[in-house]
């Protein structure tokens, strides 16, 4: 009987050691999580590949280098010249800009040549040097200056008021004609200070500008 007394001793003691274990590690673990949103910081593979195929349907501007500005096109044509060398492709654009604006004060046109010149006389009895306009849109109408600044122009017009007349003003761009070597954007990209450096030694005050390469040739873009 003895040992039937120890066998049961040593099975309660087991049975409380595994119980205490179990309890133990119930204690330990940590209740559910509650559930998170995070499908905002997930994109699909579908998503990723539709906000690709946008940007890709997007224009994209391509840039130009634009090597100048010169005088005269034959200097430009040297620049390419040079640039073939270097196998680097490029063109010459002829680029208008605006370097002045004069004021031209005149009298409207009159119905006939003869009422124009019947004008002229009264206006050069008054030493008002004037003349007939005899082509363009003001054809016999009265030229009665041209000035380089808007304040004397204001002042002659002002004058010929007092006189009895009504003058009007128009203004006259003056352009100048610069000529710019094109790079287009694969040819760009193999310069660096090197070959800048060589084109400034062969073409001193050479002048280099990053443009978009569309609607360059206007008026004012390259200044």
């Amino acid at each position: 009987m003895r040992w039937l007394f120890f066998l049961l001793l040593v099975l309660n003691f087991f049975y409380w050691v595994w119980s205490e274990r179990f309890s133990t590690r119930g204690a330990h673990e940590s209740p559910a999580s509650p559930s998170l949103d995070v499908s905002s910081g997930i994109q699909l593979v579908s998503e990723s590949r539709d906000a690709t195929r946008a940007k890709a349907g997007e224009p994209r501007k391509e840039v130009c280098l634009f090597l100048g500005g010169f005088q005269s096109e034959e200097r430009g044509r040297q620049v390419v010249q040079r640039l073939l060398s270097l196998d680097v492709a490029s063109s010459v654009e002829q680029v208008e800009r605006i370097v002045a604006t004069d004021y031209w004060v005149y009298l409207p046109p009159l119905a006939s040549r003869q009422a124009s010149l019947h004008q002229l006389r009264e206006l050069q009895a008054k030493k008002i040097d004037s003349y007939v306009i005899t082509q363009g849109d003001l054809v016999n109408g009265i030229s009665l200056g041209v000035f380089s600044r808007a304040e004397p122009a204001k002042a002659a017009m002002q004058h010929f008021r007092d006189a009895g007349y009504e003058p009007m003003v128009r203004e006259l761009s003056r352009v100048r004609h610069d000529y710019w070597v094109k790079v287009a954007p694969e040819g760009a990209r193999l310069f660096d200070e090197r070959l800048m450096g060589i084109l400034a030694r062969s073409f001193p005050g050479l002048q280099h500008q990053q443009k978009e390469c569309e609607g360059v040739a206007s008026p004012g873009r390259l200044e």
